[in-house]
């Protein structure tokens, strides 16, 4: 990896899906207005994905390829990947997803330069097919989903395309490996706030997606448990005790009874307490409250409004994988 300074590591996470991967590359690469490197990293992929993507790169002297052989999640990926370059933004791009056009990187990057208190944005998120907004990716309140074409301060962003400053990320160490898959953008935005930081979602920022049918469209098995277990324990890692943390816990089991996926939610909470054992808290000081009250807490309704679309609610149902890769992709995302 060239020790000069540049702009931005665009990275793209690779497990099998190699022609969608492919078309992520293709788009990084395309990207003008700003000095970039595309970071591939796989996580186990078969060897015939890994050698058309081998091919596709060549020895382009943009791109970075690194990989294992088996999958680390997504935010154990991601941290791996971050790793191998040095731009000061790092922009992250699903492998299902591109980038809207070619100024996208260089537009992302600029919004970080614009405002220092930013430690990441938000990307809007559309889907491939016809541009509308891709709601399955829509990780704000849903009052909010009116403004999806504004800007507004957040909480999070979403994973499918968002853009970190790296002095944000190397000052809070990246993500929580632990989590695996789900939540974990939420947790890093909490650190950064905690540490004084802000979130923003950039909806004139836009990245297409083409929602592949896979785990994380999942919702009967693999993805609940994560979205069960991660949650909670995000709130204990962050001070919640657990009796504040009770109307949450029968919400959820409330939504697995309703699903048919109350073994599985029991099994998350229990998880969820034993990883929470070993980890240390982090007192989120009165400015971050405040901030979470104003950019969050207000654009939600009460609980009593929330029961019908949210703890009584269907889940997504499962979509058919439409190509053997996105069946891997389900197998290998497994509860640990």
């Amino acid at each position: 990896m060239p020790r000069d300074t540049y702009d931005a590591d665009i990275v793209i996470l690779s497990l099998d899906r190699e022609t969608d991967t492919l078309a992520a590359i293709r788009s990084a690469l395309a990207q003008t207005g700003l000095t970039r490197r595309v970071i591939v990293f796989d996580q186990g992929s078969r060897a015939t994905t890994i050698h058309r993507l081998r091919q596709e790169i060549g020895t382009h002297p943009d791109v970075i390829w690194d990989g294992t052989d088996k999958n680390l999640g997504v935010p154990g990926g991601r941290n791996r990947a971050s790793a191998l370059g040095h731009g000061r933004v790092i922009i992250g791009l699903d492998n299902d997803a591109v980038l809207s056009s070619p100024d996208t990187a260089a537009r992302a990057v600029a919004a970080l330069d614009a405002d220092p208190a930013l430690a990441a944005i938000g990307l809007r998120i559309l889907r491939h097919a016809d541009g509308s907004d891709d709601l399955t990716s829509w990780g704000y309140p849903p009052a909010l989903l009116a403004h999806a074409g504004e800007i507004f301060d957040s909480v999070t962003f979403v994973g499918a395309g968002h853009a970190i400053r790296r002095a944000a990320w190397a000052q809070l160490g990246g993500y929580d490996a632990k989590l695996f898959f789900c939540w974990e953008e939420y947790e890093f935005c909490l650190r950064a706030i905690a540490r004084g930081w802000a979130i923003r979602y950039r909806g004139d920022i836009a990245v297409r997606h083409k929602v592949s049918a896979e785990a994380r469209q999942t919702w009967s098995g693999q993805r609940w448990f994560y979205f069960v277990r991660n949650r909670i324990f995000i709130g204990r890692k962050f001070g919640a005790s657990w009796p504040a943390l009770i109307p949450r816990i029968l919400g959820y089991a409330l939504r697995g009874l309703r699903n048919g996926l109350l073994p599985i939610t029991l099994h998350a909470i229990a998880a969820a307490a034993q990883m929470a054992k070993a980890q240390a808290r982090i007192a989120l000081p009165p400015a971050a409250k405040t901030y979470l009250r104003q950019h969050d807490a207000a654009h939600r309704q009460n609980l009593f409004r929330r029961l019908p679309t949210e703890v009584l609610a269907a889940l997504p149902a499962p979509r058919a994988p439409q190509q053997p890769d996105n069946q891997r992709i389900v197998q290998q995302i497994a509860p640990p």
